[in-house]
């Protein structure tokens, strides 16, 4: 009996020994783990992940479907990675078994997945609602992002005048300089951060408004990267500002202080046509389209406002026209019997007379005269005479009329001009007055413009040789050695 009991308790040892032995995990033996790659959110297969084990065993990549498999394992606890350059790094504990394969599926996420967004900026400088600003301000504004990403910045600019919005794109530092705004006018600006990981974040918007134009009576122009810019200044010759594009040939500026335009003339293509802005520079309209300016030189043609600022009168060869200033309303005015070309025109807006030079082909064979509003000649002033002249300009109450003569007489093919002098023609019959007796010897005096009190005459003087500087003076009238240099570097002045 007692031999019975030991044996059945020895075979249920064995028993219970065999049943345990399936449930030990072997140590010893190698296992496998297999498993696939996927990013978070949408399941999209993640190729070339790179998957590990620590302690290492071996390294595998992900396939083009994100699968991946790692072999001949030694059994063991591990810690098994999934790292790609710009995912978040994955860690999954694990126990590889012998014998056995291990399936693990990882999701992953891009590297900044946990970046935050970038502060509002704040807007610093022009104060909200500034008033009086310049029109060449800076922005100032600060930012912060709060994982010190790089930030970029984006101003957008707008004003109450129009429905333009400017973009300024790009920006690294946290200022901006804006250049050319417009007088007289109430802007809006706003800053966008952009750490180029989270959505753009966008500042207040802060308002302020530019100054008011200066009053400047002077406008004339002045080359600039090949290209004629037209500028105004004040009788000092100082707040220039320039109001035009540097990059289209704008010239011969003409001020109308009852409408407080400016009219100029501007290449449109192969043609030249009257333009129209306001004294900022603002609001460039076109006037002339079907009919061009034209002339033997367009560097002496001019043109002329009417009275009440209305029309304008321009040349067109040996045509005179005149045209509303919204573009409509073009009219003959008058035609030269002879076929010269009208190159100048003047209007005085008191008396009704007109003013014209004509010229040949080459710009000689010149004659001065008047004629009234239904183009009958009323006068001559001069004919006759050899070499270049023009120029013309009526006094306020159009009892004189302002003209150069170059007295060398010369004819060229360059129409260069040797001695060009200063006339004041008077129609009461006071002899001409000679205005340039104290010009520089070697020099011209040119495009000669009333004063608005027509006690002085603004005038452009240069070298005869044709390619030196030219210089804006003034030279009074009760003092005629009295030649004040306003403006250097510059040409085509007007003072209204």
């Amino acid at each position: 009996m007692k031999g019975f009991i030991i044996k059945t308790i020895t075979a249920l040892l064995v028993l219970v020994t065999i049943s345990c032995s399936e449930d030990t995990i072997d140590l010893e033996g190698l296992g496998s783990v297999k498993g696939r790659v996927v990013r978070v959110g949408t399941n999209e297969p993640l190729e070339n992940v790179k998957i590990s084990t620590n302690p290492g065993s071996s390294t595998v990549f992900t396939n083009a479907e994100g699968f991946y498999l790692l072999e001949n394992v030694p059994a063991g606890d591990y810690s098994l990675s999934a790292q790609r350059e710009g995912l978040l790094a994955v860690f999954e504990g694990i126990t590889v078994i012998a014998e056995r394969e291990l399936e693990v599926v990882f999701e992953m996420d891009v590297e900044t997945a946990g970046n935050r967004p970038p502060d509002a900026a704040t807007l610093l400088t022009p104060k909200d609602n500034a008033v009086d600003t310049a029109i060449d301000l800076e922005l100032v504004w600060s930012a912060n992002d709060p994982d010190d990403d790089t930030l970029k910045f984006t101003v957008t600019l707008r004003n109450e005048d129009n429905d333009n919005v400017e973009v300024f794109e790009n920006i690294t530092d946290t200022t901006y300089a804006l250049t050319g705004l417009s007088y007289g006018t109430k802007y809006f600006w706003q800053v966008s951060s952009n750490d180029e990981i989270n959505a753009p974040v966008n500042s207040t918007t802060f308002a302020f408004t530019t100054a008011i134009p200066p009053n400047n009576r002077v406008v004339y122009t002045r080359l600039v990267n090949g290209n004629s810019v037209i500028y105004s200044a004040d009788e000092s010759g100082n707040t220039e500002i320039a109001l035009t594009s540097t990059s289209k040939n704008s010239f011969r500026p003409r001020r109308n202080t009852n409408t407080g335009k400016i009219a100029f003339l501007q290449s449109v293509g192969s043609q030249t046509h009257l333009f129209t802005m306001n004294e900022d520079g603002s609001d460039v309209r076109q006037v002339t389209s079907q009919v061009g300016v034209s002339g033997f030189n367009l560097e002496e043609v001019d043109f002329s406002w009417d009275a009440n600022g209305s029309r304008l009168l321009f040349p067109n060869q040996d045509k005179l026209y005149s045209i509303n200033v919204t573009g409509s309303g073009l009219n003959l005015v008058y035609q030269t019997t002879n076929g010269n070309l009208i190159t100048e025109v003047d209007n005085n807006e008191n008396t009704g007379i007109i003013a014209l030079k004509t010229n040949d082909l080459n710009g000689y064979s010149v004659e001065i005269f008047t004629i009234n509003t239904s183009g009958v000649v009323q006068g001559t002033v001069l004919t006759g005479q050899n070499g270049a002249a023009g120029g013309i300009n009526l006094s306020i109450d159009g009892t004189q009329l302002l003209y150069i003569r170059d007295i060398s007489g010369s004819e060229n093919t360059t129409y260069r001009r040797l001695d060009s002098h200063i006339f004041i023609h008077n129609f009461n019959g006071n002899p001409t007055v000679d205005v340039s007796i104290d010009k520089t010897s070697g020099t011209n005096d040119l495009d000669p413009r009333f004063s608005p009190n027509d006690a002085s005459v603004i005038y452009v003087n240069t070298s005869n040789d044709g390619i030196s500087a030219r210089n804006i003076q003034v030279v009074r009238l009760s003092d005629l050695g009295d030649r004040t240099t306003l403006l250097e570097n510059s040409a085509m002045p007007d003072w209204e």
